[in-house]
């Protein structure tokens, strides 16, 4: 049987412009955007449902202003993927940069609910792009450890953003329900610098093959359908905490707004341990993927039979640790299977499939609780299902690995 293939271990021989710290800063910034428009909005939701309670159905559309993005991206990642391939994703990039701050700075002027429902699905059309083509240039200028650790540093930007601007839209909302969309503008700031700094892979990039003949690779559709189920159900494993944490307190007693948001910001900095963690582990990163849903697994069992705060923060921490390993390395898994040509698709589904996870993270567990009476339940279920996917993963994994895509020169 041949060994199972080691991954590059040095930086893209045909990218010389991409030098310097500031590529990969806007990045990490672009990749953060989404993220602002998952949690910036959550303080003022109640402020909003006060300003549009004679709208019709206000109780149930004013939320939906803050999870419709997410849903849109799910939606539209795949299309976004197949633009990043054929467009370029440095040109896609900075386009919706642009149209994310001009559709995320509508509801400043807009007094219709409807309206701004719908400039959220339109800000959720540029996240797709956004997203998509971040993490595309990522594995476009970087390969080997380098790009596995800018892939982990994006899911600690992620994670601490989060938390950031979470503390931000709370600070803004205190001036009216409109002022946290005043962030959304940074998008025309970003724009310019990252037309001007990053570098066109299709003008430098190499081309990415496993196939040594000539013409084009097929996409490796089979492939990447099984990593993104895969990738969905650790979406799930990895939205638990930051959504149902606080729920999960009030079963407790603990309504203090403040330890409500220490707990949440412990657990944030476990995931962003995890993901540092991930920068030192070699060897392929199929095989670690049973190891690395363990943790994972723990952390919801302790959770799911905590009696104590101690305890409940334990168990999210022991969790969120997992999650900082596994997401990274689920990302890594599908760029070692992507050539350039075909990238774009790739992460665009591997993005939508992600997003989907989140969007109906917090439906799995509200039918869970529905089916066995308590929240605590479901977050302990949901940890013996993550017991069972790692066991299932266990006999693959132990098959040889998906040989990663050979270098050769890019035709030009």
């Amino acid at each position: 049987m041949p060994a199972p293939a080691a991954p590059p271990t040095r930086d893209h021989p045909g990218f010389p412009a991409v030098r310097g710290r500031l590529p990969a800063v806007l990045l990490m910034t672009g990749s953060c955007l989404p993220v602002l428009g998952a949690v910036l909005l959550a303080p003022v939701l109640p402020r909003m449902q006060d300003h549009f309670e004679g709208v019709t159905g206000s109780a149930a559309l004013v939320p939906l202003v803050l999870t419709v993005p997410a849903l849109s991206l799910a939606l539209l990642a795949p299309f976004a993927g197949v633009v990043v391939d054929r467009l370029g994703r440095k040109r896609l990039l900075v386009a919706a940069t642009v149209l994310y701050a001009l559709f995320g700075t509508v509801p400043l002027w807009l007094d219709s609910l409807h309206g701004i429902l719908l400039s959220r699905v339109l800000v959720g059309v540029a996240e797709a792009a956004i997203m998509t083509a971040c993490t595309t240039l990522i594995g476009d200028y970087y390969s080997g450890r380098v790009r596995d650790r800018y892939l982990a540093l994006q899911t600690m930007c992620a994670s601490a953003s989060a938390t950031l601007f979470f503390v931000l839209g709370g600070a803004l909302g205190a001036a009216g329900w409109r002022a946290p969309f005043w962030l959304y503008a940074v998008g025309l700031l970003l724009a310019p610098v990252m037309a001007r700094a990053l570098p066109d892979p299709t003008a430098t990039g190499p081309r990415l093959s496993t196939d040594a003949g000539p013409g084009p690779r097929p996409f490796p559709v089979r492939r990447m359908a099984g990593l993104c189920l895969l990738t969905v159900f650790g979406a799930v494993v990895f939205y638990t905490v930051p959504v149902e944490m606080s729920y999960l307190l009030d079963d407790l007693d603990v309504d203090s707004t403040g330890v409500i948001g220490a707990a949440t910001a412990v657990a944030s900095a476990a995931t962003v341990l995890g993901s540092l963690a991930f920068t030192r582990l070699t060897g392929d990163p199929r095989r670690r993927l049973p190891v690395l849903l363990l943790p994972c697994a723990a952390g919801f069992l302790v959770m799911g039979v905590a009696d104590s705060l101690p305890l409940l923060i334990a168990g999210a921490v022991l969790n969120c640790f997992g999650t900082g390993l596994l997401l990274p390395s689920l990302l890594t898994l599908a760029m070692a299977r992507l050539d350039h040509a075909d990238r774009g698709r790739g992460i665009g589904l591997w993005t939508a499939a992600f997003f989907l996870g989140e969007f109906v993270c917090p439906l799995v567990l509200l039918g869970g609780k529905g089916a066995l009476g308590s929240l605590a339940s479901a977050v302990a279920l949901l940890g013996l299902a993550t017991l069972t996917v790692s066991a299932v993963l266990l006999p693959l994994a132990r098959r040889t690995a998906v040989p990663l895509p050979r270098q050769v020169p890019e035709q030009r």
